[in-house]
């Protein structure tokens, strides 16, 4: 398999969606006080605003939460978007060993089995986002909807201002 081919690469092409494949490399990110996506929108050009990152939460099993990086995760909304009473964010190794990915390149799409998933409502306000391709420095470039169609997703409001 390709630097390139991960299985969110993969599914995205199965499932016949059109995305864009942005490989900054693992190295081609600089590591600063700005946090990862945010060097990463600044790397692709790109508004901040579109570069959404991956949360796993755990409740009574995992599930997935999509947030624009410029943003927090609120865990109560996402609580209430997947109908149970509390989340709290999954331990680093429950989530790779569950993703099959690596912390910091975790994407929503291609996981080993498919979580629940609830994409924040702000991706819906662009033609195109970026989420991680399955690997740190790999970022993948899709319409929102195609997202919530491969992942399945519910669209809530999830994100808490900085």
């Amino acid at each position: 398999m390709s630097g390139k081919e991960t299985p969110a690469v993969i599914a995205l092409r199965r499932a016949k969606l059109d995305h864009e494949v942005h490989d900054l490399g693992e190295e081609g990110v600089p590591d600063d006080d700005r946090g990862y996506g945010l060097a990463a929108a600044a790397a692709m050009d790109v508004a901040a605003e579109r570069i959404f990152k991956t949360i796993l939460v755990q409740h009574d099993r995992l599930a997935v939460a999509i947030v624009p990086v410029t943003t927090t995760v609120d865990l109560k909304a996402v609580a209430k978007a997947l109908g149970v009473k509390k989340v709290a964010v999954a331990k680093p190794a429950d989530a790779e060993r569950s993703t099959g990915m690596v912390v910091g390149g975790i994407s929503p799409i291609g996981q080993r089995k498919r979580l629940d998933t609830v994409l924040d409502d702000s991706a819906m306000d662009h033609e195109r986002v970026f989420v991680s391709g399955g690997r740190r420095g790999l970022e993948l470039e899709l319409a929102p909807a195609a997202l919530v169609e491969v992942t399945k997703a519910t669209v809530a409001r999830i994100r808490r201002e900085d």
